[in-house]
């Protein structure tokens, strides 16, 4: 009897909250696909060092979910309150019929347990066939054969999906039993009839805190993107606390301070149901302050982390098709005691290592530098900027110094530009464009450098775009380029090997890059391969990327999920007013035409402000990251705002619908 009653109550509410179905179907299927990417085909077909960066990621996203489920959780439980609240009249006919709170309780334990099963069941399914999807973007991204791919079910995922799910349902009927127990009868038939206590605001104190929290919301912009590095952790925290707070103080003051300016456009307020619409936003956002504050921090989340990590990866595996033009870079940093003067292909077989390895094309050529050089003497009173922004450079850092030949020799293999000195010039190769800037200022002003003491002038009044190391990214701080008569023998403080492969397959080059890698690091040869380059830094992407799509996704979810049901509660509980409406003659076209504004506006509240935060929040993880590589912030950002379309559009539309229908009384 009480589990035909749950499941009739269930037939009727899937059309009425179908909100809520599916956002436990998303949250299913999103924790089943980001816990099932240790089982995709693609992670057997990696290197060996590549594979290790998937357990790094694979370790992080187990992490990660133990958070999203908290995230969820509260979404579910909040969710549910909603569901709760409506349904208390129906729950109080109940006991009036002589059911007891028990029975109630058992009535909500089999629609719990119902909708659990239904969740789980379609979540997964959507799961399972989003998991095969996911692979081909890890084929993509690793760039891994795709000739071997089968259909995956990772056993771990779905049993750890039912789990955690299983632990949330838990907890919603934990929730359900304590309301109940707590509800009187009187409590439960008059809960239709009492609404949400609006305290009105005064209207001298809404624009003054509208004005306060939009003057201390310049300051946090000004600060994180004008000044971000001067910032520390302790700063950062106060940042963010007192941005929280303003955005905060924002909402409260927003929905009286608008009336008040939309009350003295008369022509505008008096317009159609228009001083309707703007009352019911007001009531909306007193009594949803704190629901708006987190709903516009967890959007500015998603753009954010989404924007930032979409765009780091595309940033990533561009720069990585220019940084790494040969198979492997080779160094000797002689050990104290050592001579600098031998070279990295003597020293490579004084180790017993086979040049034939290498193409007869190879480079092996000096490093130099000397006190007569230092950052400090070529960057002038800039470098005081640079520091600020790098810790890792210093003024007292010898520059690094190369013979025009030998760089020459390095430009043709990896297809650079070459270059010609006379006797008296020099030139600089520098990447890193925050550094670049503060070099270029001096070199614009010919600033002259003085070794032995003769001077040489700068060729170009700009450093030039190059480098000797390969790298992740674009982070050469700068290389001075000399004729070769310049540069000492005895300024040699190592050697610099650059070369090709003989052997291109695939297992040979493993071979090759193994053998280099097991040199002893105490005879100071060093070695860092293509293979290692690419692996490190689509690794690191990689984790970027799957976390910020995770975690942007569930905080766009979570946000949007919460103001819809928000707004369907509102819908229910106005229906009488839309009568009302309706007698005194307004027509269904007004009325639809209200409503849509009225949900238009409550879920632009959160979003433009968050956009606004974002734009100054992606300006401090662009200037934080600037040694990972510029950000290619407008491909991110379009793809950003394509999600934002689909998900949080998906749920204004489908919120629009259900609130229309509730309010037609259908």
């Amino acid at each position: 009897m009480l589990f035909k009653l749950s499941v009739k109550n269930i037939r009727k509410s899937l059309k009425d909250y179908a909100i809520y179905f599916m956002t436990l179907i998303l949250g299913v299927a999103i924790f089943y696909i980001f816990n099932s990417l240790d089982s995709q085909q693609a992670m057997t077909d990696l290197t060996s060092s590549t594979k290790e960066i998937i357990k790094l990621m694979i370790t992080m996203l187990s992490g990660i979910s133990v958070f999203v489920s908290c995230i969820l959780a509260f979404l579910i439980v909040y969710a549910n309150n909603f569901l709760i609240k409506r349904r208390k009249k129906e729950f109080g006919v109940y006991m009036t019929l002589g059911m007891g709170k028990g029975q109630i309780s058992r009535i909500l334990v089999g629609e719990t347990f119902l909708i659990g099963l239904l969740s789980l069941a379609v979540g997964l399914f959507i799961g399972v066939l989003g998991a095969q999807f996911m692979s081909v973007l890890v084929v993509k991204m690793f760039e891994v054969d795709m000739e071997s791919y089968v259909f995956v079910f990772s056993k771990t995922a779905f049993f750890k999906t039912i789990l955690y799910f299983g632990i949330m349902y838990l907890a919603v009927l934990v929730f359900n039993t304590v309301t109940i127990s707590k509800c009187s009868l009187i409590d439960l038939l008059s809960a239709g009839k009492k609404t949400e206590q609006v305290k009105m605001k005064k209207p001298a104190a809404c624009i003054a805190l509208f004005l306060f929290s939009t003057a201390i919301l310049g300051v946090l912009y000004y600060l994180v993107s004008v000044v971000p590095n001067k910032l520390d952790t302790r700063s950062c925290g106060i940042v963010i606390a007192l941005g929280c707070l303003a955005t905060f103080l924002f909402f409260w003051s927003l929905s009286g301070f608008l009336l008040q300016m939309m009350k003295r456009n008369r022509k505008y307020y008096l317009k159609d149901l228009n001083a309707f619409v703007l009352r019911q936003i007001n009531s909306k956002v007193n009594t949803t302050v704190f629901a708006m504050t987190i709903i516009c921090i967890m959007l500015f989340m998603t753009i954010t982390v989404l924007s930032s990590g979409l765009g780091m990866n595309h940033s990533f595996r561009e720069s990585l098709k220019e940084m790494t033009p040969v198979d492997v870079n080779t160094e000797y940093l002689p050990p104290e005691g050592e001579s600098a003067g031998i070279s990295v292909s003597d020293k490579l077989r004084e180790e017993g290592f086979d040049l034939t390895a290498f193409r007869d094309d190879y480079v092996d050529m000096g490093i130099y530098a000397t006190d007569q050089l230092t950052m400090g003497l070529t960057i002038g009173d800039n470098m005081e900027t640079v520091t600020k922004n790098f810790m890792f450079l210093s003024a007292d850092q010898p520059e690094d110094i190369v013979r025009l030949s030998d760089y020459n020799r390095l430009a043709k293999l990896y297809g650079s530009t070459q270059y010609d000195l006379r006797d008296d010039e020099y030139l600089v190769l520098c990447n890193m464009d925050e550094v670049k800037l503060q070099r270029d200022k001096m070199l614009k002003k010919g600033e002259k450098i003085l070794l032995d003491g003769i001077s040489y002038s700068p060729k170009y009044d700009q450093c030039q775009d190059g480098f000797l190391r390969m790298m992740t990214n674009r982070i050469n701080p700068g290389v001075y380029i000399l004729p070769d008569h310049a540069v000492k023998d005895e300024w040699r403080i190592g050697g610099f090997l650059a070369a090709d492969y003989a052997k291109q397959d695939k297992k040979s080059v493993e071979e090759t890059d193994i053998k280099l890698n097991d040199l002893r690091r105490e005879s100071g040869v060093y070695s860092n391969t293509r293979t290692d380059i690419v692996s490190a830094s689509m690794g690191l992407s990689t984790i970027i990327t799957f976390v910020a799509i995770y975690l942007g996704i569930i905080f766009l979810i979570s946000g949007a999920a919460i103001l819809a049901l928000k707004e369907l509660s509102e819908s229910s509980d106005n229906r009488d007013r839309y009568e009302v409406l309706r007698k005194i003659g307004a027509d269904e076209r007004m009325i639809n035409r209200s409503l849509f504004k009225q949900i238009g506006i409550f879920f632009l509240m959160p979003l433009s402000l968050a956009v606004v935060h974002s734009v100054f929040g992606l300006q401090f993880v662009r200037k934080m990251m600037i040694t990972m590589g510029e950000v290619n912030r407008f491909g991110s950002i379009i793809t950003t705002a394509a999600i934002l379309l689909v998900i949080y559009g998906g749920y204004f539309i489908t919120t629009y619908l259900g609130s229309k229908r509730i309010i037609q009384g259908k």
